[in-house]
């Protein structure tokens, strides 16, 4: 087979034309897309947003599900018909002097009339997404200025396009409060900046940006269509929400807030607007069943907590809420519809978490707990806002179950594997070398057991990643399990997989995370440091740096932190905690300065050059000692060693 022919994509298999074909799809159509499209006032005039002449966003992309025809046996027709949903884009009305721009990046941006000027909540993921619809907004409803953003949650797509709607200094100065839940901060640096650059590669699989668009390749993303290539930053806010309960006053909007920390995001909040009959339930309601644990990784979820937060909002506010709204998808309107949404939503998460305890305290593993668990009761069967289309019930019990238990199943057979390789090379040469396995595998594929087939090439390709049949027979495996998914994650995940092995790891470049510097703590940069340190490339046995970062903000933090090297390992303290005058090298430089030399040590003496970065006292060899000890990271193989 010519290698072109080898790495294109296939069509849909019979045996996923039948799986496809059988799925049951019994949802009352006209309430959801009379819901998605509702209150629309205008719609960006291209859908094209750009930045530096690339497009940051392009609804072009999703033409293809524009139309009435049904789902092509290349996807699974529940998630054709949430893809559809989403694709739906403009600016709507949700109630009295509340609108919401959907469908110009993965999360809504919502706008509401306030005394002076616009309360925006959630400015979205992208700077450029964010300001295409406040021009949107501005132009079709009259212009106003930015006097307050409201942060939902600490996950990007929630702040990232902040300096789309406002500046530093417009914030700095007061000109605009920024209100967020307690630990917004710790939060949003923490999950972005430590793991961040397997994160970020992983978020590669999980949303799909770079497969192609169409019925072959990238059709939703369960919460939207995708993630926007755009500039994300990150700025602080000027008021956290610390209790249940808060109210405050707006720019004469009055909002009553409450905390759910640990449910969708480990920073987060609902809030209810008392005179206009109007509830946020951030992401914490969504018109999917949402992730207990996102496959692009992150702290696992509590379930049983956020099922007890969506119980607590109905009891607050349930019998004063006329129209409900959040952070993805469309709102609900009307009480009775209200009403409904939430319970179903507050009980498919207390049921994923009671059955999976349950099954686990019976001895059942992870794995035959999700096998067990494939399917969601009659009782969640008829509403679409509880199926599948981004979180899984497979790797949500999974999730229940790690968050008790870890990822140890309590049989020592498991405690001490083998690694891919190792395993790879030792399973292979068990099953009667290459040849034996290639055999097996493709049995299994010509049986549509296209897992199996995925499971036992997996071992091949990590015991010998250049064997060229494997690659082609997993990914075509793949790319049939991607077609069957429900799932929008899922199916980016195999078709990514499958489009990796066909053409090699995608090479993203390397790099900190610079909208996020000016956000981070001198504790942070610590920890950012200690995560990247490889003790085996330090010549010193120990050394210790004072670091002088002047753009931190005095009332909040020191301004000069000691790292030190001892055991191999970085420790932290602050000239609050310890003297740092004994330090080898003191250092002054700001969080964007510091955040270069970690991303690229190598521009060290460029910046001393340009005078960035200043060595007040010490040698320069020692500092360039610590940054040549720190890894980069670039684009990490997923699907091969």
């Amino acid at each position: 087979m010519a290698d072109t022919d080898r790495n294109a994509s296939k069509p849909a298999s019979p045996f996923t034309r039948a799986r496809n074909s059988a799925a049951v799809i019994d949802f009352d159509d006209g309430v959801d897309f009379a819901g998605a499209q509702r209150g629309l006032v205008a719609q960006h005039p291209t859908g094209r947003i750009e930045h530096n002449g690339r497009p940051v966003w392009d609804t072009a992309h999703h033409d293809f599900l524009r139309t009435d025809d049904a789902a092509p046996d290349t996807v699974h027709p529940g998630l054709w018909r949430q893809g559809k949903l989403n694709a739906v884009h403009g600016l709507f009305r949700v109630a009295d002097g509340v609108w919401q721009a959907r469908g110009y990046d993965i999360s809504n941006i919502t706008f509401i009339e306030a005394d002076s000027g616009w309360l925006i909540i959630d400015p979205l993921t992208a700077e450029q997404c964010a300001a295409a619809c406040l021009a949107l907004a501005n132009e079709h409803l009259g212009a106003r200025p930015v006097s307050a953003v409201i942060y939902t949650h600490s996950h990007l797509d929630h702040f990232g396009g902040m300096l789309g709607v406002t500046t530093r200094e417009a914030v700095q100065n007061g000109d605009v409060r920024v209100i967020a839940p307690e630990g917004f901060m710790h939060e949003a640096v923490g999950e972005n900046v430590l793991a961040g650059p397997i994160m970020g590669r992983r978020s590669m699989y999980q949303f799909g940006p770079l497969l192609p668009f169409g019925p072959q390749g990238q059709v939703d993303a369960g919460l939207g269509k995708t993630v926007p290539l755009g500039s994300s930053a990150l700025v602080a806010p000027t008021e956290l929400i610390t209790a249940t309960g808060t109210e405050l006053d707006v720019d004469g909007v009055r909002i009553v807030f409450q905390n759910t920390p640990d449910a969708e995001a480990p920073s987060e909040m609902n809030f209810f607007f008392p005179d206009k009959r109007l509830l946020c339930m951030a992401e914490n309601c969504t018109h999917t069943l949402h992730n207990l644990y996102p496959i692009r990784g992150a702290q696992v979820r509590d379930s049983l907590a956020w099922s007890k937060y969506i119980h607590e909002a109905m009891r607050m506010w349930g019998s004063h809420t006329d129209t409900m709204f959040a952070s993805h998808h469309w709102p609900r309107f009307g009480a009775g519809d209200v009403e409904g949404f939430l319970k179903l939503q507050r009980d498919v998460y207390r049921w994923m978490h009671d059955q999976t305890l349950r099954l686990a305290n019976h001895g059942h593993t992870p794995d035959e707990i999700a096998d067990e668990l494939t399917r969601l009761p009659d009782c969640f069967s008829t509403q679409s806002h509880v199926q599948g289309y981004y979180g899984t019930v497979s790797h949500n019990v999974r999730s229940v179950y790690n968050r008790y238990l870890g990822w140890y199943d309590g049989n020592p057979a498991h405690l001490q594997p083998h690694p891919p390789v190792d395993a790879g090379t030792r399973y292979v040469d068990m099953m009667g070398g290459p040849d034996g396995v290639m055999r097996g595998a493709q049995a299994a594929f010509d049986e549509g057991d296209y897992r199996w087939t995925v499971e036992v090439l997996n071992h091949l390709i990590f015991a010998d990643p250049e064997h060229r049949e494997a690659r082609s027979l997993s990914a075509d495996a793949m790319e049939q399990l991607g077609y069957q998914a429900e799932s929008s994650t899922w199916r980016n995940a195999y078709l990514m997989g499958a489009f990796e092995l066909r053409n090699g790891t995608i090479q993203l470049g390397r790099g900190g995370p610079p909208g996020l510097i000016s956000g981070m703590t001198g504790e942070q940069f610590a920890d950012m440091i200690g995560s990247r340190f490889d003790p085996t490339k330090c010549p010193l046995d120990t050394l210790s740096i004072a670091f002088t970062i002047t753009d931190l903000d005095p009332d909040e933090d020191s301004l000069t932190h000691c790292l030190t090297v001892e055991n191999a390992t970085i420790h932290h303290d602050t000239d609050r905690t310890a003297s740092i005058d004994a330090a080898d090298v003191a250092v002054t430089l700001d969080r964007a300065a510091l955040g270069d030399v970690i991303a690229y040590p190598e521009r060290l003496d460029d910046r001393i050059e340009n005078g960035s970065v200043t060595i007040d006292r010490g040698e320069q060899a020692i500092l360039a000692a610590l940054l040549g000890a720190l890894d980069t990271f670039i684009s990490p193989n997923l699907v091969e060693p």
